[in-house]
């Protein structure tokens, strides 16, 4: 079983700061250049200086290791009165354009290996991410990122437990870029967090984003060794059942096609799927939300017909036979068909290319990937249909970790809200 905690977290004094508004800031692997920039000059405090550092002398793990320890000498970042977990509510519209709200808790978990009954992963990780925070947690001696994961809890227990301290003034609020506003409460009365406890006593944790952020904290642990405060690490915990958790797809875009690989990949689509010629590229995501079953379907457009299609598996024989090994829930992935039998088959992708990108981009955004479709940077996109969290938990039970990108979990849980000491 996962052991949760309260945390005593470290956190912004909001006095010095002027809240969380200019300090808090997306996870780090979703934030590119331009945006960090931006970040930094919102704050001298914001908290990508420290979670995506960088340093003119050439080690930018010092440098956020300094100013984390300056902020705190200076009372900019402070340790809180004692332990408790922290309510979150994010309200937010989601890319589907509805408006929803999501709440979920923060607390300090326990770190196991991956394991049934305890704590389970749903996606693979790649090694370049996993160096990086480590080498970030090594010298911050923080989490200064929470982890996002998911558990089930068909009575409401957890939340019965904290709502009644969210009907009062929230302790921070922070509005993200995308319009999210993101409300964090302290709750320190020692029944709830109980509550909260014994009704996570026996739950099995899904990780939803953050593997990296996880596998680092579990070499960590393991390097410092013994017990203490390095055996926890941050998360924020969300319901399975909470109405406002949803799921949403990211696309696919390949590059570099020749004109033989073209053909290579069209009669490979052709032997593999059936294809239903749509009106105009308005008409995908429609045709892909409206799909119901085990059918897989995939959206595709290439820049050189510029005709957008709906691809529909001829036979789930043919990814069974593509994916033998695999469990049943793994093989009805259309991310795991679409790697099996399209980027790994005629068009020649190793895992290493997947990993590194070479040839291969995402795009959350359906206009997004048209775009660069119609725009020349890529010369094709397979659009993909969301994946339900059912299915998630399905993959995840059977012992599977899904291709990397197969979920976007939206919204993203802000860095910034509070941080983890592994020190005592």
């Amino acid at each position: 079983m996962a052991e949760i905690e309260p945390l005593r977290a470290l956190h912004y004094d909001l006095e010095r700061t002027g809240g969380l508004q200019d300090v808090t800031a997306p996870p780090y692997d979703v934030i590119e250049a331009a945006q960090r920039a931006e970040l930094e000059a919102r704050s001298p405090y914001n908290v990508v200086h420290i979670d995506l550092p960088r340093s003119r002398d050439g080690d930018p793990y010092a440098h956020a290791a300094r100013a984390l320890e300056d902020w705190r000498a200076r009372g900019i970042v402070v340790t809180d009165g004692g332990p408790a977990v922290w309510p979150l509510e994010q309200d937010y519209t989601g890319p589907d354009g509805r408006r929803r709200a999501r709440r979920g808790f923060l607390a300090r978990v326990r770190v196991e290996d991956y394991g049934a009954g305890r704590i389970r992963p749903h996606e693979r990780t790649h090694p370049g991410p996993k160096e990086d925070r480590l080498r970030l947690t090594r010298a911050t001696k923080a989490n200064l990122s929470p982890i996002f994961s998911l558990f089930s809890d068909e009575s409401g227990a957890v939340w019965d437990a904290l709502a009644p301290f969210t009907e009062q003034a929230a302790w921070a609020q922070a509005t993200d870029d995308e319009g999210t506003v993101n409300r964090l409460w302290r709750v320190a009365d020692p029944r709830a967090i109980a509550t909260v406890k014994e009704a996570l006593g026996d739950a099995e944790l899904l990780i939803a984003d953050g593997h990296h952020r996880y596998e680092t904290a579990r070499v960590y642990a393991d390097e410092v060794g013994g017990e203490g405060a390095h055996r926890y690490v941050l998360m924020c915990l969300v319901a399975l059942e909470d109405p406002g958790l949803t799921v949403f797809p990211t696309h696919r875009l390949v590059r570099g096609l020749a004109a033989d690989r073209h053909e290579t990949l069209a009669a490979a689509i052709r032997r593999d799927f059936e294809l239903e010629p749509l009106a105009d590229s308005a008409a995908l995501t429609t045709a892909l939300t409206s799909s119901t079953g085990d059918e897989v379907r995939i959206g595709y457009i290439d820049s050189h017909f510029g005709r957008p299609f709906v691809l529909t598996l001829k036979d789930p024989a043919i990814a069974d036979a593509a994916l033998a090994g695999y469990a049943e829930p793994y093989r009805r992935l259309d991310t795991a068909v679409l790697e099996s039998l399209i980027l790994k088959g005629p068009l020649g992708m190793t895992d290493a290319d997947i990993d590194d990108l070479q040839g291969l981009g995402y795009a959350r955004d359906p206009a997004q990937a048209l775009e660069l479709v119609e725009s020349g940077r890529y010369d094709a996109a397979f659009l993909m249909a969301p994946t339900p969290i059912e299915r998630v938990r399905a993959v995840a039970a059977a012992g599977e970790s899904m291709p990397p990108k197969s979920t976007y979990f939206f919204p993203k849980v802000p860095t910034g809200l509070l941080f983890n000491p592994l020190v005592e």
